[in-house]
């Protein structure tokens, strides 16, 4: 049950526009909704969106102090 109702939560949170500096190639939104207490580093200073998605990386600026360039969220499959 507990599964089911995360997976409800993140479809809910990845429809919602959210108007951020997001920049995410080749990763699903899902993948980039980490929270950013949860930011695990992926990058260094001065880091492109550029460079940072070609570490298969996500990527967003919209939060200062806290990593931009940072791991996705390993994509889940949700089976009701």
């Amino acid at each position: 049950m507990e599964a089911r109702a995360l997976c409800l939560l993140v479809l809910v949170l990845a429809s919602v526009p959210s108007g951020r500096a997001e920049e995410y190639l080749g990763l699903s939104a899902n993948q980039c909704a980490v929270p950013a207490k949860d930011r695990v580093d992926c990058g260094y200073p001065e880091v492109t969106p550029e460079q940072c998605n070609s570490r298969g990386c996500c990527f967003d600026s919209s939060i200062p102090q806290v990593p931009w360039c940072f791991k996705p969220l390993q994509e889940t499959e949700c089976t009701f």
